[in-house]
């Protein structure tokens, strides 16, 4: 595969593939961050947010036990060799929080409604991306990182599976694999989600997504000819990737990162076509537009802050038990419940 179409292409179609399968949970599943924490914030309903802990405990069984299997070596996990700082990934996960509750969706969020012909989605995109990059190498880089520096793991991996397992002696992958499995069990407790099919297979096709990008670059890591960061999917920097790509193609190699971005929309476009709910909108309301743009900028620093974003951390973090990953996710929560209540409680002083 690799001799026939070259790493980068085999890298980018790897990541397509899991991002596909994300597209059409997005859209055939509702799964979506956002509209987990609106559901249970003041929809009165936790079981899209219980969807996406599926996700998390299907992702951790399935790492977990490639690693157990031999298949993958998560102490190379990008999550795991950056050493843990509590700053980043607060603040970052703050910043996107409140951003996505302003732009109405996060990235990952707003490439599935791309998919669907939301043209405001469109303008959420491009912010996203060009913000990701102005903080990662662009004007703003200098100041990332003397403000949340990162440094590379020079010790054990940071890792909660690690630590537990240098605490009792026990295996990482047999540790990770009992963690996942609880979080199943406890997301499938409630009788109102196991009743709901659709959010059970969708949230655990989810997780297989997340499971297949470690899958994918760790077998392009072992069996490639150039280098290959051990990675699975995440929608902040590769959203800037691809704009980059859109318009350097010829000087720029494809990637595993890209591809993720690109099957998400692919995968959401035909979840849409599948459901009859393609339609080409557009925002009406400038200064809801100004809101999504200032949100959108937002989500692309925080994410680049706190080394991913719903995805990146909230999923693949913790997919691999690394410490970044449930702080970030909960920032995030509270960053998105604060920008939520910040716009309702606006609205309802509106129509006083």
């Amino acid at each position: 595969m690799i001799e026939l179409w070259g790493q980068p292409l085999t890298a980018a179609l790897l990541g397509g593939l899991g991002g596909v399968l994300l597209g059409l949970a997005a859209r055939l599943g509702r799964f979506c961050t956002l509209g987990a924490i609106e559901d249970l914030l003041y929809g009165g309903s936790g079981d899209r947010m219980r969807m996406w802990g599926l996700a998390i405990g299907v992702a951790m069984l399935g790492s977990f036990t490639l690693a157990n299997l031999g298949l993958i070596n998560l102490d190379r996990a990008f999550h795991l060799t950056i050493a843990f700082s509590w700053a980043p990934a607060v603040f970052g996960g703050l910043i996107f929080g409140y951003g996505m509750a302003l732009a109405g969706t996060c990235g990952f969020g707003a490439l599935a409604r791309l998919g669907g012909g939301d043209l405001r989605a469109f303008v959420i995109v491009l912010v996203m991306g060009l913000a990701a990059f102005t903080v990662l190498s662009g004007p703003l880089a200098p100041a990332r990182a003397l403000l949340f520096p990162r440094q590379m793991n020079a010790g054990p991996p940071d890792g909660i599976a690690h630590v537990l397992s240098a605490l009792t002696g026990g295996s990482v992958a047999l540790i990770g694999i009992l963690l996942g499995l609880a979080v199943c069990l406890l997301m499938l407790s409630a009788r109102s989600f196991r009743r709901d099919l659709p959010k059970v297979v969708w949230g655990a096709v989810a997780g297989l997504a997340i499971t297949s990008g470690w899958a994918g670059t760790a077998w392009l890591a072992q069996t490639g000819f150039g280098a290959q960061t051990l990675m699975s999917h995440s929608y902040a920097a590769p959203v800037g990737e691809t704009l980059l790509y859109a318009m350097q193609g010829s000087v720029r190699p494809l990637s595993f990162g890209i591809g993720s971005v690109t099957g998400v929309w692919v995968g959401a476009f035909l979840g849409s076509l599948w459901q009859g709910h393609f339609r080409w909108e557009a925002c009406e309301d400038p200064r809801e537009l100004r809101r999504q743009i200032f949100g959108a900028g937002l989500m692309g620093a925080g994410a680049v802050i706190a080394m991913g974003c719903t995805i990146g951390q909230g999923i693949s973090a913790i997919s691999v038990l690394a410490f970044s990953g449930p702080v970030t996710l909960a920032a995030i929560f509270a960053g998105a419940a604060l920008g939520l209540r910040q716009l309702i409680v606006g609205f309802r002083r509106s129509t006083v």
